[in-house]
């Protein structure tokens, strides 16, 4: 028998709960009658719970004969066994059971959250994380996703609290001692990780009609003036989400519900979607362009998952990757429609770049892989899965056809809603809607295999061939010296290779009058699909090649000397921002790989010093801070020389201040530039100005928008001393916006005085709520100077740090360990790490070692050149 999948001999069709939280006592009491569909003759009921006492058990049919039930519990297979004292034949039972459990704080199962009240009193709520295998700490149950049904739920509470879940309230009686009992409606058939109740000291807005469903946000007393821009989004993504799926919305009404402490960053809870504070609470007038647009991110991908993984789910854990990667890429198209002037695709490049960084590893993993136990479908919550995932998927539709697409995602859902699928039957139902496509052979060659090809293009007399190999980065285990297109892991191998949809534009370079997005004089497009040793294109003689065309392949392009002069000459002219993003995200990547030198790319940066896109300077800047990090004493004088020399310019083209009526990500590049400057840049100048800029900013001054007031804060933490420490941890504890207490909260991790660094350390186990501990923690190893004592501190503090934290974020805080690259810290840190293991993360640890070992294996590779062209 499988040690974690529950036999289906019984099936669960309804479950009627009833729980009892106290909230003060940090418990709760319940009963639950589930009606289960017997196949064969039974005499024991196998099925999940963790963390609870059942008092009693027993089975009943309709005919009311009873099989009274002894209970065992397995706390390692988090499974109760009920054996019956005498057999129950095959047909309708309902199994009963009575129960009880602790209010955890470990923000997973039925949970206990705090917040302060305006008063400076304590609040206490209950709420619930049952993704991926928790409901079984809060209720007996048949804990997998295949076991759907309904739920109807009824919580009792005292009379002063709300209660919210899935489904409406339908009734309330009182039940004596000041309690009440809140009846829900059934919802529609659904997985257990979808139930979600909570309870506590909440308020809710009065409900908005978004397109018949009655729409609300839930969220801690006092804070409801941060909850309109939420109904907003709500409602677009609403009306957005049921055209797009041609499905109304399954539910009977829609809650979004602000939680002070949250695990993860929210949760499609059908009907009752919880989220961090940050993600949901916002004054859209007072934060900047990224925060307010990861709101709409946030809440755009919760309302995409009610048809995609709550209507049509998954059967096992090992298909979340696709729930997720859908609901992500809906995600960028609910807010690319909701803010075009945002432009979200060119800005989805910086996630897609950190889904390229660890498919650049030998360590990473199929999009897709078994999942056997909770500890392994943990580790599927990651970048592959979400940012990969969403790329392949936007890939697929960009070379199908967007509304071709489309076409294939409502013959999907409508074939199967209320029901459990294969990723594999996704795919059909695509290529049903386009039989002349292969899907299923394309996709296949995406999910099952990690890694991603590098094409490269060379020029032909009659056009250009295009051939693949998988791409890696070096690690130091070969001899590549860089610049000769040798490198430290070989990128050229007999296999995998990759069924790769391609987009390719060329042209004779001259651009329409519109731009590139628009339109390029002479240019073509062809669609191709390059298999095995790759094939030929005949476009004739063509001046400029772009082989990833608006940027939507997940793959990187490597063009010939010839091509890449032409493209490169032509950049601001004919490459769409997306594409000169791609450029020098893969160039970059080529410097890592060994086969670009530091200083080729320095002199490639230079190139850019007209560029005017938000994301085409990010994705610069990030490359320049990383090699920053490699030099010290004069060569680090000059190469931040180097850093004012490139950014200041495009500084002040924007001035100091910007128009009213400029547009949000124009803002957004003034404060990156600013930033840069402050920080990689060391400019005195900046750094004075940053005091002046806040100053202005708290005194109220119009002129000064948040995205240059928290770059500000970003420069003076970064070589502030004490005092601007207390102030920022002042300004953290009062905020008035969870978007002010994050920025304050996190910034203490840039402080390089090792007194007040050190504080912060102490502060993220002590003050620090522990869902944002880690991010605390994760920033802190990344911090230039100081990152060696944030090791030290958690190499002395490791059994606190895990006993704290939630067990799904101890990976994600240790990705902060790929920036101490120093040799022997990194032996440290590796040799530590293997001895310590996380089983929630396992896969992901390697993944961080082992680009840790990359940036090991630069510093060694480049330190010295890198200097040496800066005068060393």
């Amino acid at each position: 028998m499988d040690p974690y999948r529950l036999p289906r001999t019984v099936v669960p069709s309804h479950y009627d709960l009833r729980l009892a939280p106290d909230l003060d006592a940090g418990t709760f009491a319940g009963r639950v009658a589930v009606r289960v569909d017997v196949a064969d003759e039974i005499d024991e009921v196998l099925l999940n719970a963790a963390e609870l006492t059942i008092d009693e058990a027993w089975l009943e049919n309709p005919e009311g004969i009873r099989r009274n039930a002894t209970v065992t519990l397995d706390d390692e297979r988090e499974r109760a066994t009920l054996v019956l004292e005498e057999p129950a034949a095959a047909g309708p039972w309902t199994v009963h059971a009575s129960f009880a459990g602790i209010l955890n704080d470990k923000l997973h199962g039925f949970y206990r959250s705090t917040f302060t009240d305006d008063d400076g009193v304590e609040r206490v709520l209950a709420t619930t994380q049952f993704e991926a295998t928790s409901a079984r700490r809060a209720f007996p149950c048949w804990d997998e996703p295949e076991f759907k049904a309904s739920f109807g739920v009824t919580l009792e509470v005292d009379e002063g609290l709300l209660a919210v879940s899935n489904a409406a309230e339908v009734a309330r009686e009182a039940v004596g001692d000041g309690r009440v009992a809140v009846t829900f409606a059934d919802t529609m058939v659904m997985s257990t990780y979808l139930v979600a109740f909570v309870v506590g000291p909440l308020e809710a807005t009065e409900a908005v009609d978004a397109g018949g469903t009655p729409l609300r946000v839930v969220h801690p007393l006092g804070k409801g003036h941060l909850a309109r821009f939420a109904l907003e989004v709500g409602t677009f993504a609403l009306a957005f989400f049921e055209d797009y799926y041609a499905i109304p919305y399954p539910g009977d009404k829609l809650d979004l519900v602000a939680v002070p402490d949250f695990a993860f960053g929210a949760m499609e809870n059908l009907g009752c979607v919880t989220f961090r504070e940050v993600l949901l609470l916002v004054d859209p007038d007072d934060v900047t362009q990224p925060e307010l647009a990861r709101v709409v991110d946030v809440i755009a991908h919760e309302l995409a998952h009610m048809w995609f993984g709550d209507l049509v789910t998954m059967k096992w854990w090992n298909g979340i990757w696709l729930n997720e990667a859908f609901a992500t890429f809906m995600e960028m198209l609910c807010t690319d429609a909701f803010r075009p002037e945002w432009e979200r695709w060119v800005d989805f490049g910086l996630s897609r770049s950190a889904a390229f960084d660890v498919d650049s590893l030998t360590s990473t993993r199929p999009i897709e892989f078994d999942v056997v136990s909770p500890a392994d479908s943990e580790g599927m919550f990651d970048v592959l899965t979400y940012e990969k995932g969403a790329a392949v998927v936007r890939m697929l539709e960009q070379w199908l056809g967007a509304d071709e697409f489309r076409t294939g995602i409502r013959g999907y859902l409508a074939a199967h809603r209320y029901a459990n699928t294969e990723t594999t039957d996704l795919w059909d139902a695509i290529e049903a809607a386009n039989p002349d496509a292969p899907v299923r052979r394309v996709m296949d060659s995406w999910i099952f295999q990690g890694g991603y090809p590098l094409l490269t293009v060379e020029r032909t007399a009659a056009g250009v061939r295009l051939r693949q190999e998988r791409f890696a980065f070096a690690d130091g285990t070969g001899d590549g010296d860089g610049g000769g297109g040798e490198t430290g892991t070989a990128h050229a191998t007999e296999t995998p290779t990759w069924s790769v949809p391609v987009l390719l534009r060329a042209g004779t370079g001259t651009v329409g009058a519109d731009g590139p997005d628009v339109a390029v004089s002479g240019a073509r497009v062809e669609r191709a699909l390059v298999e095995g040793d790759g094939l030929e294109l005949e476009l004739g003689d063509v001046a400029w090649v772009q082989a990833n065309a608006n940027g939507t392949g997940f793959y990187r392009v490597d063009y010939d000397a010839g091509l890449r002069a032409a493209l490169t000459e032509r950049a601001q002219e004919v490459l769409a921002p997306v594409e000169r993003y791609g450029l020098v995200d893969d160039t970059w990547a080529s410097v890592l790989a060994g086969r670009t030198t530091t200083p080729e790319f320095c002199e490639f940066a230079r190139g850019f010093a007209a560029e005017t896109d938000l994301a085409v300077w990010q994705r610069l800047l990030g490359a320049v801070d990383a090699l920053e990090r490699l030099l010290d004493g004069e060569p680090r004088a000059r190469f931040q020389a180097f850093v004012r020399e490139l950014v200041t310019p495009a500084s002040d083209r924007l001035g100091a201040t910007g128009a009213p009526d400029e547009s949000d990500r124009t803002r957004e590049l003034r404060a990156a530039l600013f930033s840069a400057l402050g920080t990689t840049g060391a400019d005195p100048g900046v750094v004075s100005r940053a005091r002046a800029v806040l100053a202005a900013h708290d005194a109220g001054d119009a002129a000064v928008d948040p995205s240059l007031a928290a770059a500000a804060v970003a420069v003076i933490a970064a070589t502030g001393g004490p005092d601007d420490h207390a102030a920022f941890v002042a300004r953290h504890r009062s905020a008035t916006t969870p978007q002010d207490e994050q920025r304050y909260l996190r910034c203490l991790a840039d402080f390089n005085d090792p007194g007040v660094f050190a504080d912060t350390l102490r502060m993220s186990l002590t003050e620090v709520r522990s869902q944002d501990a880690p991010f605390v923690l994760r920033r802190a190893l990344i911090n230039r100077e100081r990152g060696p004592d944030a090791w030290a501190f958690l190499r002395e503090r490791w059994d606190d740090v895990g006993a704290r934290l939630p067990s799904n974020s101890i990976a994600r805080l240790l990705e902060g360990v790929r920036w101490l690259s120093t040799p022997d810290l990194a032996a440290d840190v590796t040799t530590f790490l293997q001895a310590h293991p996380v089983p929630q993360g396992a896969r992901t640890i390697a993944q961080h070692l082992e680009r840790l070992g990359v940036n090991v294996a630069l510093r060694r590779r480049e330190a010295d050149r890198l200097a040496r062209a800066f005068g060393g």
